[in-house]
């Protein structure tokens, strides 16, 4: 008599981010010799600043790396501070400040602090996918606001009234400069948006990772700024390049803290220890200039593919605000493929162009978009929109 097998939980049933799958195809690719241009990862190519890098090689010199502070090391909270002066004008307390294992780390500890099981909690369709599956798999219910080009592809209040009328929300999960749209909520929307939040209970978390990576020049709309009640989520990985570092932070509101310093202790003790002491050296002014500069190769690809998308014949395209992507329609050049997903993964074997389907960032019209990643910078991206046209023709 066979014995009943225990299964999978259903918590777990979550699809798969398909842009990881589509790095493993790159990499096979290039492991069986073809030049592949990848522009699916969100991944800065110039990597960590010259003073990181230089101060992790220090380190390995004899500083204790061993567990540090649930919350981070001082030094590294101290720096943190000093950022949100630097860029928002704003006090910040170094003790409200929780490094993190990326933002993704921060990601689920704000998940778990801020909500219970069953809880609703909003989000923008398109998003990054990250959120509604880590919320699915802590058993909230994810409500998806449907921002399209009406919205500029961020909520507003109208569509958070309608729907917090169908059943209280708990939470709102906002995102500017957004993945994959790049589009961004200026300071007077962040403002009404914190201050619908405020007055209905609704707990405002606030991804700001994207901040500095902006075609304005400016840094973005701290939600800090107009809301201290708001978890506040922003990384290494994207500014600064720090994408393998694994470092994040969030800012903590005081009634969080006590529950999101737990859960930190029991779910990962301490953030990456090496990266958090080498990453006090990202706030240097030299740190700064060569994130800054950085910033600028994602501008010029941005201008490289929106000058080439009349040739391409793709339809519309999203505010690209800020971050290092462009969000378009395929149009007519989706052609007879059955939607995007079929679209790149020929796009991807014929040219050897890695993107990434719309259907990571929106399950009911992502079928018929693409999200470009200008991350490679303007040099990978005109040579992609040349294979492209190729693909196309």
């Amino acid at each position: 008599m066979s014995r009943p097998r225990p299964a999978p939980a259903t918590r777990a049933a979550v699809p798969p981010f398909a842009v990881m799958s589509i790095l493993n195809r790159v990499a096979e690719l290039r492991a069986a010799g073809r030049d592949v241009v990848s522009l699916c990862a969100g991944e800065p190519s110039a990597g960590a600043p010259s003073d990181v890098r230089a101060r992790m090689t220090e380190l390995m010199g004899g500083v204790p790396l061993g567990y540090t502070e649930t919350f981070g090391i001082r030094p590294l909270r101290a720096a943190l501070a000093g950022h949100y002066a630097r860029w928002y004008g704003l006090d910040v307390d170094p003790d409200a400040i929780a490094v993190t294992t990326g933002s993704s780390g921060a990601f689920t500890l704000a998940f778990l602090a801020a909500f219970d099981a069953g809880d609703r909690v909003a989000l923008a369709r398109p998003g990054y996918p990250a959120y509604r599956n880590i919320l699915t798999a802590l058993g909230c219910e994810v409500v998806e606001l449907d921002c399209g080009p009406e919205q500029r592809f961020s909520p507003d209040v109208t569509v958070l009234e309608a729907a917090h009328a169908r059943a209280p929300l708990a939470g709102l999960v906002l995102a500017s400069p957004a993945n994959p749209t790049g589009t961004m909520v200026d300071a007077q929307q962040l403002a009404a948006l914190a201050g619908w939040c405020a007055e209905h209970g609704v707990r405002l978390v606030s991804d700001e990772i994207y901040h500095g990576i902006t075609a304005s020049g400016e840094a973005g709309s701290c939600a800090w700024a107009v809301d201290r009640d708001a978890l506040v989520i922003s990384s290494f990985s994207k500014f600064w390049g720090m994408t393998g570092w694994r470092l994040g932070w969030c800012l903590v509101p005081a009634d969080l803290r006590p529950a999101f310093d737990a859960l930190a202790g029991n779910f990962a003790l301490c953030a990456p220890v090496p990266a958090q002491h080498a990453a006090v050296a990202a706030f240097t002014d030299r740190s700064y200039a060569e994130a800054a500069a950085a910033g600028r190769t994602f501008d010029a690809a941005r201008a490289v593919l929106l000058a080439a998308l009349p040739s391409l014949g793709w339809g519309a395209v999203a505010p690209a605000d800020g971050a290092f992507y462009v969000y378009a329609e395929l149009g007519a050049a989706l052609a007879d493929h059955v939607d995007s997903v079929a679209w790149c993964a020929a796009l991807l074997e014929r040219e050897g162009v890695a993107l990434t389907p719309g259907t990571d960032f929106d399950t009911v019209r992502g079928g018929s978009a693409v999200r470009v990643s200008l991350a490679a910078g303007p040099d990978a991206v005109a040579e992609a929109v040349t294979r492209i046209r190729r693909f196309q023709s």
